[in-house]
């Protein structure tokens, strides 16, 4: 066991065991003996992995085994195995650390994850989803206005949002997997909110839309379909751009990305969608796009990331009501006992507790 969780953090950093031997100064032999369990690290070696994984020594004595099922990447995915593996592992260690946190609050997440029942069994048109992303912002009581915050809705939802700081050099476009029978959606840490958001409502659509559309649809652009529509309903879409426009001012868009948490980007295929642009209408603009570079990085001020909440709340409630002590939740939270009593004591503010 001891092994697997040296191995689990060594490729959660994306390490060969070389690399790792170098920073802890141990020989890669030794590692390749303690992760197969052939041979078992000192105390002084232990703490000097720990430092080189930038983990606590606790975790590697953390006794909660995650099998990660029905791990589901975009269709395109262009991750190398090893960034792969990483992504994976670090998934498997924030599960862990939810399951240890759900063992101390065994009532702590409001249910599960299920589908909504009012939607079609066959999807044969792209445009027919837009009424079942409608129906889905129904069930989750949505109505048409701007989702402030996507992660609060699908948690709510009984959806496992994780961040990964892991994105294979911009090669990682988010996944949805299960985990003990949990819903998982994996998104960027260090992405711009609207890309969180859009990645966010996509892996929804993969959940929402997998079994239900026709052979001729492509799945990945069914799920674009959905993400769109489930950010922007149709109907709010085409009050806010109009029926049908010759043209798209770009600081239109910057407006109401920032209203909606919808890229410039979105927006755009949003009204090709939905034929507020004609087909050339929409080719001049996307040639705009393309001649500024806003295709890969639109201008103005990013939309501010997405950051779950559920967890670092239940923490303190745990501490709160003497659950768990203070050195187990700074393990669980992946910080120090002194930053854990400083933040205790709001001597440390971050932006994402202001909102």
């Amino acid at each position: 066991m001891l092994g697997e969780r040296i191995r689990q953090a060594r490729m959660a950093a994306g390490l060969s065991l070389r690399e790792l031997a170098e920073r802890a100064d141990i020989t890669a032999m030794a590692i390749s003996k303690y992760e197969r369990d052939q041979m078992k690290p000192s105390s002084d070696v232990l703490l000097r992995l720990a430092k080189a994984l930038d983990v606590r020594v606790e975790y590697f004595f953390r006794n909660v085994d995650v099998v990660l099922e029905d791990v589901d990447y975009r269709k395109h995915s262009r991750l190398s195995k090893r960034d792969e593996e990483r992504v994976l592992s670090d998934v498997r260690e924030q599960m862990e650390r939810w399951l240890a946190l759900e063992s101390i609050l065994p009532s702590s997440w409001p249910k599960s994850f299920s589908v909504p029942e009012n939607l079609p069994k066959l999807i044969d048109q792209y445009d027919d989803i837009e009424q079942v992303a409608l129906n889905v912002r129904n069930a989750f009581s949505l109505g048409l206005s701007p989702i402030r915050d996507l992660v609060e809705v699908l948690e709510a939802e009984g959806v496992k949002v994780i961040l990964t700081p892991h994105d294979g050099d911009k090669r990682f476009d988010g996944l949805v997997a299960k985990a003990s029978s949990q819903t998982i959606v994996v998104v960027g840490s260090d992405w711009p909110g609207d890309r969180q958001r859009f990645t966010l409502a996509h892996e929804l659509g993969h959940l929402i839309l997998e079994g239900r559309l026709s052979p001729d649809l492509d799945i990945e652009k069914a799920c674009n379909r959905f993400a769109g529509a489930f950010l922007v309903p149709k109907e709010e879409a085409l009050r806010l751009l109009g029926h049908r426009r010759s043209k798209l001012e770009p600081r239109e868009l910057y407006i109401l990305k920032h209203e909606w948490g919808f890229s410039m980007n979105g927006w755009l295929y949003r009204a090709q969608d939905l034929g507020v642009l004609s087909p050339p209408a929409a080719r001049e603009m996307w040639n705009i796009f393309k001649a500024n570079g806003w295709r890969t990085t639109e201008p103005g001020d990013p939309y501010p990331k997405q950051s779950p909440k559920a967890f670092e709340h239940l923490i303190y409630r745990a501490l709160a009501e003497d659950l768990v002590a203070e050195s187990r939740a700074a393990e669980l939270l992946g910080t120090s006992t002194r930053e854990l009593r400083s933040r205790r004591k709001l001597d440390v503010i971050d932006e994402a507790d202001r909102h």
